[in-house]
């Protein structure tokens, strides 16, 4: 049972990122912010806007695996 319930906290913090990067939308970005806040992401790893929207996509995956692996190491 304590399985399920570690990998809710983690499910938790990765949802929590992922509203965060919904409520920038919701805050009333225009279109133009949001293509170039993307554009720029998406340069660090030597891409561009297609680049930046997988890296944001991907962030909540890698946010809740460290969650979920540094619960664990503390908790044993």
């Amino acid at each position: 049972m304590s399985d399920n319930n570690d990998a809710t906290k983690a499910g938790a913090v990765a949802g929590g990122a992922t509203v965060g990067g919904i409520g920038i939308v919701a805050a009333g970005a225009s279109a133009v912010e949001i293509t170039s806040a993307l554009a720029a992401v998406g340069s660090v790893v030597g891409g561009g806007m297609a680049a930046g929207v997988a890296v944001v996509a991907a962030a909540p995956l890698v946010i809740g695996g460290v969650a979920y692996g540094l619960y664990r190491w503390f908790k044993d």
